[in-house]
């Protein structure tokens, strides 16, 4: 009873003295509540025959009979492969904003780093929606740069934006050039918090620039990788919906079809709000088992882990 006394009256004592940070945390929390906790209610859709007439509560309750409409249907090992295929194969490029931010680290010249640093971030401020509009364009076998280059020297450009077989390529290198100078930032922030003295008895002891980078900045960065990579992995299934649905076309649709576009035509188009829902969920429980296997896995390998 008194160790339980001396931790509720610690606690008091904590919130007391700063209660200032609390008064300032209580709108987050509250929002926190409002919009990510309060609209779980709503996965209760996928176990009911839902209708908007009858809503939630009153629609009849359907087990999972949705579940098993969609580990039947012919969608279902197409939409989980295609989603498979894109992430996997993102994450190969997973080391690419660590390469960049080792780079920018080694470069010693001030207004060059900056500059380079600047242009490699730009890209991330383009729109998905501009973004995949040039990609049309510069892509285009018979009127965009790469058709003209192709006719230039007497060839017929391939169809970029329409082959089914070079769509998970497409998709991925685009979001490299667009996102990896922005992904390297929190990179070159933990290399920021290097030691110098470390690269100055490194120096002393004739290290060459390899071997700074190698004994020195990559311990440096492996944990924060390993925080990143278990939130990469814990996302496996949940590749973005917005830039996929707008590359997607009659031509590449049998390798453009991923979950959250599949969701989005059965929930939205078709109206069909379980069953999208269960889809939805199906999702969203395999992404949260995988964070938790890769978390543990990490823990035991590195001791590195989210919790």
């Amino acid at each position: 009873m008194r160790s339980g006394q001396f931790d509720i009256g610690r606690a008091y004592g904590l919130v007391r003295r700063n209660w200032g940070l609390y008064v300032l945390l209580f709108p987050a929390v509250i929002l926190t509540l409002l919009f990510a906790y309060k609209p779980m209610y709503g996965v209760l859709i996928a176990f009911k025959d839902y209708s908007p007439a009858t809503g939630i509560t009153d629609s009849p309750w359907a087990g999972f009979k949705y579940f098993e409409k969609f580990f039947h249907s012919y969608q279902f090992s197409a939409t989980i492969k295609n989603t498979l295929v894109i992430s996997l194969y993102s994450l190969l490029t997973f080391p690419i904003p660590i390469v960049l931010a080792l780079m920018v680290n080694q470069m010693r010249a001030n207004r060059f780093k900056r500059f380079f640093q600047t242009v490699t971030y730009m890209p991330h401020f383009i729109s998905t929606v501009v973004m995949v509009g040039l990609m049309l364009i510069l892509f285009s076998p018979s009127t965009g740069l790469v058709g003209n280059v192709y006719h230039l020297f007497g060839g017929e450009a391939p169809d970029l934006m329409g082959s089914s077989g070079l769509f998970s390529s497409v998709y991925v290198w685009s979001d490299v050039w667009q996102h990896t100078g922005w992904d390297s930032i929190i990179y070159i922030a933990a290399l920021s918090a290097v030691d110098p003295s470390l690269y100055e008895a490194a120096t002393v002891d004739g290290a060459s620039r390899w071997h700074k980078i190698r004994y020195i900045d990559i311990p440096m960065l492996m944990p924060t990788a390993i925080t990143l990579l278990i939130l990469r992995v814990g996302g496996l299934l949940g590749v973005g919906f917005e830039k996929v649905y707008l590359m997607q076309n009659d031509l590449n649709i049998t390798s453009s079809e991923i979950l959250s576009t599949y969701v989005y035509k059965i929930g939205l188009l078709s109206s069909q709000y379980s069953f999208s829902s269960a889809i939805n969920l199906f999702n969203t429980v395999i992404n949260f088992i995988l964070l938790i296997l890769v978390n543990q896995i990490s823990k035991k390998i590195s001791n590195n882990s989210l919790w």
